[in-house]
């Protein structure tokens, strides 16, 4: 099932058809609907905009909560991975982000306003679904005469010197680069020109074949290569009009796009014009010349002229006080998703008794491993038959902001995030330099007189980007110096071809000669030298299953309880990793695995879940760090995490009084402590395990070679999980 499928619900409930043929008539200008709560809002404005077949514009109380709305809208429309041109929800942001600095702005939120524009201004554009924030809708765009006038408008077979191209790009503003990455670039290479306008989500690649366009095409900036055809395209430039002291064009409010028959909705009215109100109080407060005040004026919609674009508009307010006057008022019967602090006793009685009173269950997700894992709980709580057979409810692959229950359809729509107490992002349009290309950043990093190998020719040395005439085309291409001087001109289209050449730091590697074995022959034997490798590995893996050792069973509830409490969305990282561990920690013969990432990254969360695993089989775990802080750190992690499941935890370090360490020694070698942590004093000779099953080690690099002898003998027949942040050479080597 699908969100969908739930607001088919709303879509037949006889309340919103009367609401909504209401709204087409006109009847009211103004109407409060109380009562709704989590995400059953977005359901019924959803509801709404099917009905009534009407552009809407539904301003929430601040961004986080329009992306959390308008995340909610793209599942339940099942617009949810789609091209953002065909989609009818639509997200409009200010012009600067909460990263950048106060006055800068970010580029893909001026294409995203852009290009609702653009949507709104296109005949044949169905009705859309805006979602947006006093602080976006505060701001002003261009009017459409002013988009008109610097719009560039380009088919193909138009007649268009490069050189005045050029020139109509440089004049509004877009930037020349190599590579052309992000809203407001363009770049030339011989008769190809990449631009990427500020209304679409992907840039445009014009093909001229000497001053007529001979094709039209969209590409991706992460690989470079051509995704669509286009018989025409309009290029515009940034008129967000961010500069406060000197308006370039006239602006208008977004809402002056819109005809008369249009829905205006607010998550609360009150809350959304007294932060207007604040907005443009900061605004004047900042600017106190009458002269510069004039043009904010001309940037920023004043309360009262936001009133007066809205006074025409039906109005739909879901708050708790009446703003509207004569507003006409329908009641909800929904509450809040119910709190089961992760007893999972309760929720299986809730829904049991939601069933028993005729209410229909769903659990909304964004994973399928979260299903799986309270599909588990439930199987290992209800062992009885009867008991399983009562508990009704079905799963739904579209995450929610938040759950409800609707008394009057009858539905109790739950989230998972709420039940095993998890953050859940918003997500939106990102920005295009993480997602760059790894030859373009390469190539960027790229300095004449660096080093580069090539897949067919060998070590090179790099000199530069050289024009270069093919076919009559000019072109751009790597020139690349060989042995005797012999040269090389790549294209930029075979980047794929060529990587930065890494070697011993401070030795100058020797250049090969184009068309000589040299290089063959060493390609060659490296290859023969990994086959060899990878014989004597498979040999050493063979003698490693062959060695008996501890096998733990699949993943118990517990252990699902436990990943599902982390507050956290695992990141994909985190979640290869853990199931690495895992399917280690099950096989027959002893883990050895070397566990890498920076800090902060999650390497702990995975010790955590590794030694849960191993102490939830009646093993015993140890955790070697290199410092007393660290022990003490972890120490506090670990109970944190655990602090809910039956695991005694305990830390040795000098901190600790002789006393208190003899008495966590006792503790361990009788079997009460489940998972001990603590410096090289774990490496003692008076330290005694009952039965060790699992050995973590914190940052391996930093013990001595005692120390490594020492763990050497601990580590027999003993799974080993090794973190470490900076692994040097003898760590990687023992891994492998």
């Amino acid at each position: 099932m699908k969100a969908s499928d739930i607001l088919k619900e709303y879509i037949s409930d006889e309340k919103l058809a009367g609401i909504a043929e209401d709204i087409a008539a006109e009847k009211h200008k103004a109407f409060m609907l109380k009562g709704l709560t989590g995400s059953s809002t977005a359901f019924v404005s959803a509801a709404l905009y099917r009905k009534t077949a009407l552009p809407f514009v539904f301003i929430m109380n601040d961004k986080e909560s329009a992306a959390y709305f308008y995340n909610d809208l793209e599942y339940i429309l099942d617009e949810a991975g789609i091209k953002n041109e065909d989609k009818k929800a639509c997200f409009f942001p200010e012009t600067s982000s909460k990263s950048n600095r106060k006055g800068e702005t970010d580029a893909m939120n001026i294409l995203s306003r852009n290009e609702l524009v653009h949507k709104i201004c296109q005949v044949t554009q169905p009705p859309l679904f805006v979602v947006t924030y006093p602080g976006a809708i505060f701001e002003k765009v261009a009017a459409l005469k002013e988009t008109e006038t610097y719009l560039l408008q380009i088919k193909r077979g138009d007649i268009i010197p490069l050189q005045s191209l050029i020139d109509k790009l440089t004049e509004n503003n877009f930037v020349r680069v190599d590579f052309t990455i992000e809203p407001g670039q363009f770049s030339i290479r011989g008769g190809i020109v990449d631009v990427f306008s500020y209304h679409y989500e992907n840039p445009y690649r014009i093909e001229l074949s000497g001053e007529q366009v001979e094709s039209l095409r969209t590409f991706d900036v992460s690989t470079q290569v051509s995704i669509g055809i286009k018989e025409s395209i309009r290029i515009i430039p940034d008129l967000s009009g961010s500069d406060t002291t000197v308006p370039k064009v006239e602006r208008t409010s977004l809402l002056s796009f819109f005809k008369e028959k249009a829905v205006i909705g607010f998550e609360n009215a009150e809350l959304v014009y007294h932060e207007l109100k604040n907005l443009w109080a900061q605004m004047q407060e900042t600017f106190n010349t009458k002269q510069i005040q004039t043009k904010v004026a001309a940037l920023y919609s004043s309360p009262m002229e936001m009133n007066s674009l809205i006074t025409p508009f039906t109005c739909v307010d879901f708050g708790t006080v009446a703003y509207f006057k004569k507003a006409f008022s329908v009641t909800f019967n929904t509450t809040p998703q119910p709190l089961f602090n992760k007893k999972f006793g309760f929720l299986i009685q809730n829904l049991q008794q939601n069933t028993a009173s005729g209410i229909a269950n769903f659990i909304f997700t964004g994973a399928d491993n979260q299903a799986q894992r309270l599909h588990n709980i439930f199987t290992d709580i209800l062992t009885d038959n009867e008991q399983s057979s009562s508990l009704d409810y079905r799963i739904i692959l579209n995450p929610i902001r938040e759950g409800f229950v609707d008394h009057t359809l009858k539905l109790a729509c739950y989230t998972d995030h709420q039940i095993f107490e998890r953050y859940h992002r918003f997500r939106l349009r990102e920005g295009y330099k993480s997602k760059q290309a790894f030859t373009l950043k390469e190539l960027n990093n790229l300095m004449p007189g660096d080093y580069i190998t090539h897949i067919d020719h060998g070590i090179g040395r790099y000199s530069g980007l050289e024009k270069i005439s093919i076919n009559g085309k000019e072109q751009e291409a790597l020139r690349i110096i060989y042995r005797d001087n012999d040269l090389l001109y790549l294209s930029i289209h075979s980047l794929h071809r060529i990587s930065k050449y890494t070697g011993k730091e401070g030795v100058e590697p020797t250049l090969h000669k184009i068309g000589s074995q040299a290089w063959q022959n060493l390609k060659a034997k490296t290859k023969k030298k990994v086959k060899d490798i990878a014989k004597d590995l498979i040999k050493l893996y063979a003698k490693r299953k062959a060695t008996q050792g501890f096998a733990c069973t699949p993943d118990t509830y517990l252990q699902q309880e436990l990943e599902a409490s982390f507050i956290y969305e695992d990141t994909p990282d985190q979640i290869k990793v853990t199931a690495d561990v895992k399917k280690d920690l099950e096989a027959a013969y002893p883990m050895d695995r070397l566990v890498c990432g920076d800090v902060g990254f999650g390497k702990t969360e995975i010790a955590v879940r590794a030694a849960f695993k191993m102490a939830t089989e009646s093993k015993q775990v140890a955790v070697l760090v290199p410092t007393t802080i660290l022990a003490l750190q972890h120490y506090n992690t670990f109970s944190e995490r655990l602090r809910d499941f039956p695991c005694n935890i305990d830390y040795v370090s000098r901190l600790k009084t002789p006393q208190k360490i003899k008495e966590s020694l006792d503790k361990l070698k009788n079997g009460k402590t489940d998972i001990i942590i603590g410096t090289h004093r774990l490496l003692s000779k008076d330290v005694v395990f009952k039965e060790l099953g699992l050995l973590i080690v914190d940052e391996e690099q930093k013990f001595g070679v005692a120390m490594k002898e020492r763990l050497k003998q601990l580590k027999v027949n003993v799974d080993t999980l090794t973190l470490t942040a900076t692994p040097i050479p003898r760590t990687l080597q023992f891994s492998l």
